[in-house]
């Protein structure tokens, strides 16, 4: 109870800053979430509407746009308990699950979920991987979205009835699989109602296994997670500043002048790095000592580590207060918990997790064989093993705790691939209900860009690291020439088509816009800016100046309207652009007139409604070319009657 009290009086919620005017905590022996809500029921401690977020969810949305939705139903039916925040974030999205596909069956005309299920990405011989809608749903709804391509952000607004279903069923457990599932079943015997919140311009998702916490962590590195970055110190006590390359660092770092430190790195306060030391694409927290000749990748180091000389760690997550010896090694995926200790010239192999402390709280005894002579730990071994990518197996299960480091999760949007609509003609019907196979949909529904010969993963990591990589030179100002030549590197690498590149440009300069625009420019202004800055950039991925079909052009124009669809005042941006692209002389006539006729560019209410502003524009430029015609006609004409 001491704990609990001083947990209490220590939280941030308890500053002048916070929101709340009362703060109660409960202590409760529960073991699921099931638990805990039929526990809050039965304190009677919530009378009113409530939110309900998992506490591992990192994100950056703005909740007030879903609780007017929310309170709006509410008001015009109180049978609309509950309202979910959904991301869409395309089938392949890193921070997703690659054992279980969530599928949620959406009303779009009322926001409503009606189905809910999760396919198993692996199924047995024995399994189904099919989608079962009773029929009943079909003949009601004359519309209806199946949708694949939504993360569940783990953060619901309720209504009290929502813990009084829970109670009514003790075999509830988890709040999707299980709730979410049992109460849209049973519909007609309770007649209560469940919506969504899909948000496309925000981020949120849970850190729920490792393979999240690295996806996360990248995201946050990334600055997908804005404003909750490292740089903007939102934590007392942080110092950290954004240098070129996605690289964080703290006040009071000591680097040897001969080690190197790579890309999307972050060093905490405190920490020391030896000669010719290398440091790419990890996390090391505060306090920490890494030796000379040290090769670090891809790991992360929370606090008050030390590395010795010659070791090579390879992505490993590191707990606070591991000593690792000299000329070790540490395979990729493996954890060692607090306070390990690993002895001179020992090899960690992949996969391993080591931890000095029993599942019962003891100090268990240690393992020379697995830590060497003078070592602390022993390998951890759970008695069942389970799927790290299941939604109800949490970090913690790796033995390392929900503790992460502060560097880490400090908790923009990214410009994900195209979201999957499932429509009526994908679905089979049958007497008793309606199947369809996901792996059929999915391969119906996915698009690939012409010339591309990226796997679908592949794609994703060069839009993200190309995009990433180029907003950060746009803002930081650097030459054209020089973004050139790393889009170029980039571009080589990973042998993108030249729509992967000219998507890559489009999002990272339309990203750098709308920031120039938060600051307080117009549209104009910075769409000139940007664009007569790097044209040399866009001009390098146009190939058809001498074509009669405008193929690359159009392109083009085609990304821009698909990437301001969901930005800020993107039909504006849209027609400033598309006066620059044509006075810096990028974007021909022609081209104007084929992207305007061309289906794509109105295949849809969002794409008809973001290009509606530059009407203005494409009329303008029709009647300059008939004012020329009839000039050259005239001039024709007179030359004739000269002769």
């Amino acid at each position: 109870m001491a704990e609990l009290t001083y947990t209490a009086s220590a939280s941030k919620w308890r500053a002048p800053s916070s929101p709340f005017k009362q703060l109660t905590f409960l202590k409760s022996t529960s073991t699921s979430v099931g638990d805990v809500m039929r526990d809050l029921d039965a304190k009677h401690v919530i009378t009113g509407d409530f939110i309900v977020v998992s506490g591992d969810v990192i994100s950056n949305l703005p909740i007030e746009g879903a609780l007017a939705q929310h309170r709006a139903r509410r008001a015009l039916d109180k049978n609309a308990i509950m309202t979910m925040v959904l991301r869409e974030a395309g089938l392949r999205h890193r921070t997703k699950s690659t054992s279980v596909s969530p599928v949620f069956v959406i009303d779009p005309t009322q926001d409503r979920c009606l189905h809910y299920e999760e396919i198993d990405r692996h199924p047995h011989e024995e399994q189904s991987s099919r989608l079962n809608i009773d029929a009943e749903i079909i003949l009601k709804h004359p519309e209806l979205d199946i949708r694949q391509d939504l993360i569940d952000c783990s953060i619901d607004i309720c209504t009290p009835d929502v813990l009084s279903l829970w109670s009514d069923s003790f075999d509830y457990q988890s709040p999707r699989k299980h709730y979410l599932y049992g109460v849209l079943k049973d519909y007609e015997l309770n007649g209560k109602t469940l919506h969504t919140y899909i948000i496309k311009d925000q981020y949120a998702a849970r850190v729920r296994n490792l393979k999240a916490y690295d996806a996360v962590s990248k995201d946050i590195l990334s600055r997908w997670t804005y404003p909750l970055c490292p740089d903007t110190n939102l934590l007392p006590g942080h110092s950290y500043t954004l240098r070129k390359g996605s690289m964080y660092q703290e006040t009071g770092v000591t680097l040897a002048r001969s080690c190197v430190i790579g890309r999307r790195t972050v060093i905490g306060q405190g920490t020391s790095i030896g000669d010719r030391a290398e440091v790419h694409n990890s996390v090391l927290g505060r306090n920490c000592k890494i030796g000379r000749n040290v090769n670090l990748n891809d790991s992360y180091i929370w606090d008050d580590v030390v590395i010795g000389d010659n070791s090579d760690i390879r992505g490993a997550i590191i707990a606070d207060g591991v000593v690792i010896g000299r000329s070790c090694a540490v395979e990729a995926g493996s954890l060692l918990s607090y306070g390990v200790k690993i002895a001179d010239n020992i090899w960690v192999e992949k996969g391993k997790r080591i931890t000095k402390t029993r599942n019962d709280g003891g100090v268990a005894k240690n393992d020379p064989s697995v830590v060497g002579d003078n070592g602390e730990g022993y390998e951890f071994i759970h008695g069942e093993e389970e799927e790290d990518e299941d939604d109800d197996v949490s970090v913690a299960s790796s033995g390392l705790g929900m503790l992460f480091p502060n560097v880490c999760l400090l908790v923009r949007t990214a410009n994900f691939m195209p979201t999957t609509v499932y429509r009526m003609p994908n679905l089979s019907l049958s007497t008793a209900s309606i199947s369809t196979l996901s792996s059929e949909v999915s391969d119906a529904s996915w698009t690939r860009s012409e010339g591309g010969s990226f796997s679908a993963d592949e794609e994703d990591n060069f839009h993200h690291d190309a995009s990433v990589s180029l907003f950060d030179s746009l803002r930081e100002g650097v030459a054209a020439d020089v973004v050139q030549l790393e889009l170029v590197t980039l571009r080589m690498s990973a042998n993108a088509s030249d729509n992967q590149v000219r998507r890559a440009i489009v999002s990272s300069f339309m990203k750098h816009i709308q920031q120039l625009m938060e600051g307080g420019k117009g549209a104009g202004p910075a769409v000139s800016e940007v664009f007569t800055a790097y044209k040399e950039v866009v001009e390098r991925t146009l190939f058809d100046r001498n074509k009669e079909e405008k193929k690359d052009q159009v392109d083009l124009l085609l990304c821009l309207q698909n990437d301001l669809i969901h930005r800020n005042k993107g039909d504006m941006v849209l027609l400033f652009t598309a006066k620059s692209l044509y006075e810096l002389d990028l974007i021909e006539e022609e081209a104007y007139d084929q992207w305007w006729n061309d289906e794509r560019s109105s295949n849809s209410e969002e794409m008809r409604t973001v290009r509606s502003q530059t009407q203005q524009f494409v009329d303008w430029l029709a009647e300059a070319e008939e004012e020329s015609s009839e000039e050259e006609s005239e001039e024709e004409s007179e030359e004739s009657d000269e002769e």
